[in-house]
């Protein structure tokens, strides 16, 4: 016998950030519990509304799977005596597990006999596991900010208001936070009255559809999306996808009707970001775009609820978003009354961070931090120029009206006014980019002064921040170094650059002067690590295996770019013939060379076979192939260079002893194989691959 298991968390409205990765855990933890209940079901999916967290098993079997436990006893001979009668021991582990001590069965491990109990577990009803899984499921959930709410110690994303289980017909009962579980469950806040009883759990998408509830996201989705695209064409446009925006707009509401509003053309004046921001981020609308991809003076819009009454709602999302625009021009007219750069001085007004000055102190240790990242990427005199005026107008439009109104067009704005000012359009393209990319799948800077500045804000924030001993713990990321290390991996991957990063610390720190708390060296090895546990995650992520990253980020730190390349390398010459060459050469050295001193020279006057001596001279050989190599960042070439070890390694080793009882030859020895194997080092540690 199945029937279907409903649970239904009804709650006050949630932030939408909430809800789709809380689906997520309720599925993936729902499904753990069920599996280590031993019940089985046929599918399982969560749905939910801002009020609403569910998830709907269907075919959910009636009782666990038998399960058969054996324990393991003591030995068979200190169970039993001579006799096969039990012992003290034996009879004690028997009513222990509650079985006949004549039910004991022997099994051999290795060359003992122990006594087992075997016991066999019928399994208990669905009701009753139900009963114990959905407390143990709620009380799991973890969200970004849980609340308190009443007199309880209990946490949820906001205080519950309704619990709803069923197994079939039957209620599973239970409590949390001093609500108890029912069958009772509740339609749209306005276009529904009361509670809804539902009879048995199979029926609940249905019934609150009636309910005006549309319970399913995915379906919620759908629906919007083409709700939406014919709103626009109905008025001669179109809408382009906005995934963020449309997944924000599925998440804020239970019953879509979308609609199409207008705005005065007038407004088509303004710039575009100054006419989307409004929109998008703060009304939740949709621009629309006419056939040649430009704006008109359309939005659509979504609300929460039916066809009813539409004109009203139309004319008050118009009369809220002309409000808006107005705004936006005033701010957009009063701005461009002053140039960009007479606002920079008006930053030794605004606070970075208490421990770190100013934000016009920030603009000043970006400026120099990009002129050594361009000595670094010796860049041209035009391009450092253009990274010197670009830095120094970089936060200028913080202080713009426009940018204290909408803070989301920080560095759009600084580009459109430093174009109004006269500055350079590389200069202004600059000030843009060097803010990018703003999170996961953002386009990167494709200039090399964004690219420069980019890296050089974000290595002042990084600096700063362990220079203050603020280090991620964690989830906890406060001032998002995560995001921002990651983004100097991935420009620096991607253009590409070739930056020395621990160089850029010890200059950041330099120019922070006394107002940092921890020691230069301390944050130097601070940020490695933190550079080396992003590039671990972004090298497996573009196809590297564990192994080759774990033997590249081995090395001292280098540059991304570098270190991506080495791996590259090392990821490609593995899979050729040659591989166990320069890794049997490698490991035979390696191994004892750890027994060297790796200060000690290697003396010639001191061999005593000529294998020592061949091995000497082709080492030197090959190690001036793969200096010039590694000069050139041919690691390829270094690699091949490194096989030509193999022959004469194994010849050494098939001629000589190396752990001989003279001394001096000994550690000779040792000193030669020790040169060897740090000549393979210099490209990665090999001893960390897995063959």
């Amino acid at each position: 016998m199945k029937s279907d298991f409903l649970l239904e968390i009804g709650i006050e409205e949630m932030p939408a950030r909430f809800l789709t990765p809380a689906l997520n855990e309720l599925e993936s933890k729902c499904t753990r519990l069920l599996d280590e209940k031993r019940l089985t079901f046929d599918a399982i999916k969560t749905l939910g509304t801002p009020r609403r967290l569910t998830v709907l098993v269907k075919g959910l079997v009636a009782a666990q799977e038998p399960l058969t436990v054996e324990v393991k006893g003591p030995p068979r001979k200190a169970a039993f005596d001579i006799e096969g009668s039990p012992t003290k021991a034996g009879a004690g582990f028997a009513r222990g597990q509650g079985v006949d001590p004549a039910d004991l069965v022997t099994r051999l491990i290795g060359q003992v006999e122990y006594v087992f109990a075997v016991k066999q577990d019928k399994g208990l009803a669905a009701m009753a596991v139900l009963g114990e899984i959905c407390p143990q499921l709620i009380g799991g959930m973890s969200f970004p900010k849980p609340m308190r709410w009443g007199y309880y110690d209990f946490k949820f994303a906001r205080p519950i208001r309704w619990l709803t289980a069923l197994y079939g017909e039957e209620v599973i009962r239970f409590e949390i936070a001093g609500v108890s579980s029912d069958r009772f469950t509740y339609g749209h806040r306005f276009l529904s009255s009361g509670m809804i009883e539902l009879s048995v759990a199979g029926d609940y998408a249905e019934v609150l559809e009636r309910n005006y509830v549309m319970v399913d996201p995915v379906r919620r989705r759908e629906v919007i999306w083409t709700q939406v695209q014919d709103a626009a064409t109905a008025e001669g446009g179109r809408v382009e996808e906005n995934p963020d925006l449309l997944q924000e707009v599925v998440n804020i509401l239970e019953y879509p009707t979308a609609f199409c509003g207008r705005f005065p053309e007038d407004y088509l004046a303004l710039p575009e970001p100054v006419l989307v921001t409004p929109m998008r981020e703060h009304q939740r609308y949709f621009p629309v775009r006419g056939k040649d991809g430009s704006l008109i003076a359309r939005f659509v819009a979504v609300r929460n609820g039916t066809t009813e009454h539409l004109d009203t709602v139309r004319a008050g999302n118009e009369k809220v978003l002309r409000a808006r625009l107005s705004d936006a021009a005033f701010f957009f007219r009063e701005d461009l009354e002053s140039p960009l750069s007479d606002r920079v001085e008006d930053l030794k007004k605004i606070v970075f961070r208490e421990e770190l000055g100013s934000v016009h102190e920030k603009v000043e240790r970006i400026v120099a931090l990009g002129a050594v990242i361009s000595g670094m990427l010796d860049a041209s005199d035009e391009a450092r120029r253009r990274v010197n005026r670009a830095g120094t107008l970089s936060k200028a439009d913080l202080v713009t009206d426009m940018v204290y109104e909408f803070p989301e067009l920080q560095g759009v704005m600084g580009r459109e006014y430093a174009l109004r000012s006269g500055e350079e359009p590389e200069v202004a393209e600059a000030i843009l980019e060097h803010y990018l990319p703003r999170g996961a799948g953002d386009v990167m800077p494709s200039t090399i002064p964004g690219r420069i500045l980019a890296i050089a804000d974000r290595i002042d924030n990084l600096v700063g921040a362990f220079g203050l001993g603020n280090h991620p713990t964690g989830s906890a990321d406060p001032y998002a170094l995560r995001r921002q290390a990651l983004a100097i991996c991935l420009i620096s991957l991607d253009s590409p650059l070739y930056l020395n990063l621990s160089e850029l610390f010890a200059k950041a720190h330099a120019l922070y002067g006394a107002r940092l708390k921890v020691g230069l060296g301390e944050v130097i090895d601070g940020l490695n690590e933190f550079f080396r546990q992003r590039l671990r995650g972004v090298f497996q992520e573009r196809g590297l295996r564990y192994d080759v990253v774990d033997a590249v980020l081995a090395l001292p730190f280098g540059d991304v770019r570098d270190l991506w390349e080495r791996a590259s390398a090392v990821a490609a010459f593995r899979e050729r013939e040659a591989f166990p060459d320069i890794y049997t050469a490698f490991t035979r050295a390696y191994n004892l060379a750890k027994n060297a001193d790796p200060s000690a020279l290697v003396w010639p006057e001191r061999f005593m076979d000529q294998a020592e001596g061949a091995l000497y001279t082709e080492s030197r050989r090959v190690q001036e192939k793969v200096q010039a190599a590694l000069k050139g960042r041919h690691y390829p070439d270094a690699l091949d260079a490194l096989a030509e070890l193999r022959a004469p390694v194994d010849v050494f080793f098939d001629a000589v002893l190396v752990m001989v009882e003279d001394q001096d030859v000994r550690e000779n020895r040792l000193a030669l194989l020790n040169s060897v194997a740090e000549q393979v080092q210099k490209v990665a540690d090999i001893s960390k691959l897995v063959v």
